[in-house]
């Protein structure tokens, strides 16, 4: 067995008590394919609905032969395919998209991704308008306003059910932190806020128990830019897919869990946020409590020092770039 993180530790020692139906739209992707193992191994998924352009059916038949109780179905890439994939699901995850490579930014895949997005987020509302979707496909401050406007324009948008997966930040910040110190990662409870690429990404090590590491200029760079770090190590040949996969995993048993009724389930992620509203950003990553119908609770950024406070100012300028990149992209861009 590989090793246990928190969620591995929880999800394989509860127990399913809501039928829950989670589907994977990319599950045959870098991202998709060890998210779909990482869900058939939870067992509060109660079903695990497969699709992808190509090659949905095959990992669905190879993932099936898991010994837990949960179903898995591949679904044939066509649009009743998708529809009846999407039909009754209680979580959508969205890792669909094409991979960086070594010298592209998050922002070289936009057009790319977005359409992709775009129209998997109409089947989305058309098929299961009630699900909470998890959006991994980058660029995420992008792609998830992509999901809003889509969502609106087909009247379903509920600001409780759309969210933008951080989870890896957070996961990366606590194990580079493990690594200075010494530390077991899961004892570092490092708070990231803002987006999910570049500058956009904000540790804040002032509220850890090691708040000098705030002034670390090449820790905070590395957590900003970890995905460039992978990127590099493969060689042309992926990005952060598995690292990934774990972070939407987790943030996909959060979500069950709060939906079982567990009190206080807390996650980052990139939501529709009064926090930076005034300054007109829509979206914002940020501590937020989960509760069964989705978002219960937006917690504060909190205190910041000197440093996090110039780390803020420099992710609020970009971050309202992506957001109004997006919207932009549905506005132009509306598809069939």
């Amino acid at each position: 067995m590989f090793a246990a993180s928190r969620l591995q530790t929880r999800a394989f020692s509860a127990s399913a008590r809501n039928l829950s139906k989670v589907t994977v739209l990319g599950a045959a992707g870098g991202i998709g394919q060890p998210l779909s193992l990482l869900l058939k191994l939870n067992p509060r998924v109660t079903e695990l609905a497969l699709y992808d352009i190509r090659g949905g059916p095959g990992v669905a038949a190879d993932i099936s032969h898991i010994n837990t109780k949960a179903p898995v179905k591949g679904y044939e890439p066509t649009p009743e395919g998708l529809n009846e994939c999407l039909k009754g699901s209680d979580i959508v995850l969205i890792p669909a998209g094409v991979p960086r490579k070594p010298g592209m930014t998050r922002d070289d895949l936009f057009n790319t991704n977005a359409s992709i997005v775009r129209d998997l987020a109409k089947a989305v509302a058309e098929s299961a308008p009630k699900a909470k979707v998890l959006v991994i496909s980058n660029p995420v401050n992008s792609t998830v306003p992509i999901c809003k406007e889509v969502f609106k324009a087909k009247g379903v948008y509920d600001p409780k059910k759309l969210f933008g997966v951080t989870t890896l930040d957070v996961v990366r910040a606590s194990r580079f932190v493990s690594e200075i110190k010494g530390s077991d990662p899961k004892d570092e409870n490092i708070t990231v806020v803002g987006g999910h690429s570049g500058v956009t990404i904000v540790p804040l090590f002032s509220q850890s128990s090691h708040p000098e590491l705030s002034s670390d200029a090449e820790l905070v760079k590395r957590v900003q830019f970890g995905g460039d770090e992978v990127v590099k190590a493969k060689d042309g040949a992926g990005s952060a897919t598995l690292s990934m996969a774990m972070a939407g995993a987790r943030m996909a048993d959060s979500l069950l869990r709060a939906a079982d009724g567990e009190k206080g389930v807390i996650e980052p992620t990139f939501v529709e946020s009064p926090l930076y509203a005034d300054q007109g950003i829509e979206f914002f990553s940020s501590k937020v409590e989960l509760g069964p119908n989705g978002v219960e609770k937006i917690l504060p950024v909190g205190a910041v020092d000197a440093v996090e406070e110039k780390l803020l100012e420099a992710c609020i300028g970009d971050l309202k770039k992506n957001i109004e990149k997006g919207v932009a992209f549905v506005a132009s861009n509306p598809g069939k």
